[in-house]
Order: C-alpha cells, then structure tokens, then sequence
C-alpha cells in the first residue's frame, strides 16, 4: 500500500521529474564537446641496470647482489625524474619543436627492475617523434637526471619499442550524460516528495480517517 503511495506522489507530479531530466538533458547535449578528437597512446619499457667498476686491487668484478640492489634505489629516482618537467624539456629539445609542451605528459610505472614510460598525444605520427625522443633521452642522458651510484652509470636497455595505439573514449565521458540524468531524476522525485510534504490539501478518504475524522460518504470522481 505504502508504495501506491510513493506512487501516487510521483504521478501527480511528474512535470517536476520530466522538467528537471528535460533541462539537465538540453544542458548536457548543448554543452557536451561534439568534436571527433581522436588520442593516441604509446607506451615503452626498459630494464634498467648499472654498469659495474671493480674496485681497485680486486679480484672479483663486481658484486651481483649490490648492484641489483643499487639498481632497486635507481628504479623509483628515474620514474620520479620521468613524470618530471626537465625530462619533458630535454625530450622536446631532442625533438627539435619548441612549440611542443610534453610537461605532465609522461607517465612512470616500476615494477622490479623494469620501468614503463607512456605517454598520451593526439597525433600518431608527432607522438611517434615524442616517443623516440624520450627512448634516445632516457638510453644516452638518464645519468644528468638521477645522477651517477658511486661510479657506476645508469644503463638502460630497451626491451619493448615504443607502440602506439588509439584511446577510446574514457569512463568518466561514457557516464557523464547517464550520471547526469540519473541525478535530475533523483532530484525531481525527492522535490515531488518535498512539494507534496508541504501541501496541506486532502486528496482521498484515507486522508481523511488518519485524522481521526469519520467518512460518511463519498463522491465518486467523475470521468
């Protein structure tokens, strides 16, 4: 019974749930950015390592494990120096375009001694230029970011070229519009709930009896 109530309330007035869904969807539709952009994503990884220097007077090369380990330390100072803006400035001077701005652009995963660099553009080709610019930066430059361990130089070794591939359109632009108008519907019931909580009108005989009020009789609506 309670929800033929609920019922009842929306349907007197639904003009307040269709305005609201009717407004917030012409807004929507009049404000939503109808150009065919299309970005492009490329991704690279490395295996990055040091280069070892045996002590003097040793009879042993190097120690494996203090450089894996040392390597371990290097991993977070280069993702860091990565998503940084004077890596950004040096790719876009490699490139040779100086009406290009790459900062905030890049983006640096570690996962063991391995780093992942990606980056985002909306040209394929230009972003095939971004891309081999940051390889060539990181591979030859990567020590003037995160400095020298001791006297051994960062090594880089590329183990997957750059690929680029074509982005789809992102979660939050898929739910904008339905979140929107899911939100001018809950908004419109909730202000039909609160109209009706405010009118003092009686619109049935079990109004009526709630108050205490007995019904002798009623009059049928005409239709």
């Amino acid at each position: 019974m309670e929800l033929v109530c609920y019922w009842n309330v929306i349907r007197r007035r639904w003009w307040l749930v269709a305005g609201l869904l009717l407004v917030v969807g012409l807004f929507s539709l009049v404000t939503h950015d109808w150009s065919p952009e299309t970005s492009y994503t490329c991704s690279f990884r490395f295996n990055v390592g040091l280069a070892p220097i045996p002590p003097d007077e040793a009879e042993y090369k190097y120690d494996p494990l203090g450089v894996w380990t040392a390597s371990e330390y290097l991993m977070d100072d280069l993702a860091s120096a990565v998503r940084g803006r004077a890596y950004a400035e040096r790719v876009v001077e490699r490139m040779g375009a100086a009406d290009v701005s790459l900062a905030g652009r890049f983006g640096a995963v570690t996962e063991h001694r391995v780093l992942t660099v990606s980056v985002a553009w909306g040209d394929a080709a230009q972003l095939a230029d971004i891309a081999n610019a940051a390889v060539w930066v990181l591979q030859q430059e990567a020590a003037q970011f995160v400095g020298a361990v001791g006297q051994a130089e960062p090594v880089l070794r590329l183990i997957d070229p750059p690929a680029i591939a074509p982005v789809g359109p992102s979660l939050k632009q898929k739910l904008d519009l339905p979140i929107r108008l899911s939100l001018a519907v809950v908004a419109g019931v909730a202000g039909a709930f609160l109209l009706d909580y405010l009118d003092m009108s009686i619109r049935g005989r079990e109004e009526i009896e709630a108050m205490g009020i007995q019904v002798l009789a009623q009059i049928p609506r005409h239709r």
